[in-house]
């Protein structure tokens, strides 16, 4: 399990992470809603130590974020940041091998090959292997960088906004591929969403920050009532029960 306590991160006089104290259960999908600026981003950043907080701790299964040395802390949780660029060119399957770095350290063994192998049939990267990554298009480049995250097989991955500028068709495939990856692999996955509707579809649980608090955290069931999404946008949100998913409508 992730637990959280007293995460505080502030710019100045701002604070965007407010105390936030909370336990993330191992197993299944977490994802972490708010309206933009609720501290989403920051609150996952600093889980994965990319950035400093000024106030609390993080434990990952006891190991202290602060305190455990970078490649083994990696072995254990990994991050996919919204925005990721290359500073040089490199093919599909030399990304994914980026992945196995904190087992190896750059010396490859046949155990990394499997693995690398294994991420690229799991994203159907296969025929896409010796591509330059700058040559993929957008939802094929976000799947050969979750193939990087699978290689490098932790326990926890943390992702910000995996389903940024993709269109609805690769947005669903995208969570289709991280529920089953959840499933396959017994990975705890958390990512920071926006789409509500993808959260209560695909998540197991929810975590709802508002002002750099952590004001709600529950089932997608608990979460998706008028009430609590009111407190959460500041909006009337409607709630239907389809397909036995708890849907939100606000266009209304």
């Amino acid at each position: 399990m992730i637990e959280l306590t007293g995460l505080t991160k502030r710019y100045g006089s701002r604070t965007v992470v407010d105390r936030v104290s909370g336990t993330i259960e191992a197993g299944g999908i977490i994802s972490i809603i708010g309206a933009n600026g609720a501290g989403k981003s920051t609150l996952l950043s600093m889980a994965a130590r990319l950035l400093p907080m000024d106030e609390g701790t993080v434990f990952v299964d006891e190991l202290d974020v602060l305190s455990t040395p970078s490649d083994q802390l990696a072995r254990k949780l990994s991050i996919l940041r919204q925005e990721n660029t290359l500073s040089v060119r490199l093919s599909v399957r030399d990304l994914v091998a980026f992945g196995r770095h904190p087992h190896n350290r750059g010396r490859h063994t046949a155990e990394d090959r499997e693995h690398v192998d294994r991420a690229l049939r799991y994203l159907q990267l296969d025929e896409l292997a010796d591509r330059y990554v700058d040559e993929l298009s957008g939802g094929q480049r976000q799947r050969a960088f979750i193939a990087m995250v699978i290689a490098q097989d932790t326990d926890y991955v943390l992702l910000d906004e995996p389903l940024n500028n993709l269109d609805m068709k690769h947005a669903v495939e995208m969570m289709q591929l991280l529920r089953r990856m959840a499933h396959d692999f017994g990975k705890t996955v958390v990512l920071v969403i926006h789409d509500i509707n993808f959260a209560s579809c695909y998540s197991d649980r929810i975590m709802a920050m508002k002002d750099g608090a952590l004001v709600h955290h529950g089932t997608p069931e608990q979460i998706m009532r008028p009430e609590v999404l009111r407190d959460v946008y500041g909006i009337d949100i409607r709630v239907e029960q389809i397909d036995g998913h708890r849907i939100g409508i606000y266009f209304a």
